[in-house]
């Protein structure tokens, strides 16, 4: 396959009229001259069009009315398969809190799915457990009842029935061993997040301490901004260790203040997430996430309490949000969708740029910087017209 025409984002910059050969799943080639070859496929686009790294969603449970805790080869076949509609190419299947054998059936779905996924969709590159090990004060949509304090024998008993596919840990550092638990994940090479926490400036020192590089979904599951106590959201900001996770769909986050939180943390700590449920790219209605009613409303999604659900936010959605918000550029987004959480997944060697060599997961942005076709490693997965 060639595809030729548009400007090229590689890691060196940008290739204006260029060509991008893919052979075998891989990106073989790139130049501003590839001449096609009979029994090519070829794609040409104007010159005024992009291609980028597909986006990598590290905290998505659900799309299309599926959801991970499903537990089923089928529902993470049609998540994967529904989120190149969106420009992702790569995504954390995320869990939710639930008693332990819904979780340990979640996982072992996903981990036993990742063996053998096909291509021609996003692909599942790890597990995104989003609790139990949470404070139950900022459960938000998380089931209180089954929130469950740091628990090392646990976690490392799903590990191994994951098939070690557990790639981000979300924990409240200042429950009963939380921070046990987070300098337990970090020493064995899986990222700690902090998140669902009600915790102070100094929970979130001592996690960086132990070893935590990430916050979940920054403002939202978290003590807030103090003007004599900064709140894990000030100790996410302060520390230039941490990335930070935003759902920028203008519903979790109010457009100044992601502008305010962008500012200070910059595109090289900020990571787009969705954190969608199973409504995205479904109707208005009545939805489950973790066996509670969810009603989803012209694009928010609440529980009877009024607590936020989730989202039914698309990664398109959240790069246009992103730049309209922000000074954030397209050059930005890469680093933000693309970029940095392939670094936090552990699979920058293969994904989240355009170089020789690394899988062919690539999106095309027309000149309103519209999505227009999605590739899934070497295969076009989503056309414009399809959606």
């Amino acid at each position: 396959m060639r595809i030729t025409g548009p400007a090229i984002y590689t890691e060196n910059g940008w290739i204006e009229n260029g060509s991008v050969k893919i052979t075998n799943e891989k990106i073989s080639a790139m130049d501003e001259m590839i001449i096609n070859k009979d029994g090519e496929d070829l794609f040409d686009f104007p010159s005024d069009y992009k291609c980028l790294p597909g986006m990598i969603d590290v905290h998505i449970h659900g799309a299309g009315g599926s959801d991970t805790m499903d537990a089923s080869p089928e529902a993470l076949s049609n998540i994967a398969q529904t989120l190149p509609k969106e420009a992702t190419t790569g995504f954390l299947a995320t869990t939710i809190t639930q008693e332990p054998a819904a979780i340990e059936k979640a996982i072992k779905n996903a981990g036993d799915y990742i063996k053998n996924q096909p291509s021609g969709q996003a692909e599942i590159l790890g597990i995104h457990l989003e609790g139990p090990f949470l404070n139950q004060e900022k459960a938000g949509a998380q089931p209180p009842e089954y929130i469950l304090d740091g628990d090392l024998d646990l976690f490392e008993a799903w590990q191994k029935l994951s098939g070690d596919n557990i790639k981000l840990v979300t924990v409240a550092p200042e429950i009963k061993n939380g921070l046990k638990l987070i300098n337990y994940l970090s020493v064995h090479g899986v990222v700690a997040s902090i998140g669902h926490s009600n915790g102070g400036f100094r929970d979130v020192a001592n996690a960086v301490e132990a070893g935590a590089t990430h916050v979940t979904h920054l403002f939202n599951g978290m003590s807030g901004l103090h003007h004599r106590e900064p709140g894990v959201v000030g100790g996410a900001l302060l520390h230039d260790e941490l990335y930070a996770e935003m759902i920028v769909d203008g519903i979790h986050i109010c457009p100044e203040t992601v502008d305010l939180a962008y500012r200070q943390k910059g595109p090289g700590k900020t990571i787009l997430i969705t954190d969608a449920m199973r409504a995205k790219c479904m109707k208005n209605g009545t939805y489950d996430l973790g066996g509670q009613e969810v009603t989803v409303t012209d694009g928010k999604a609440v529980l009877a309490s009024g607590s936020l659900a989730g989202s039914v936010l698309k990664m398109d959605q959240a790069m246009q949000n992103m730049m309209a918000f922000t000074a954030a550029k397209l050059e930005d987004i890469v680093e933000m969708g693309s970029v940095n959480p392939a670094m936090q997944c552990g699979v920058y060697d293969r994904k989240g740029s355009i170089t020789r060599g690394k899988d062919a997961d690539l999106i095309i942005l027309d000149d309103n910087n519209q999505l227009v076709m999605t590739i899934c490693r070497g295969v076009v997965t989503y056309r414009q017209e399809e959606r």
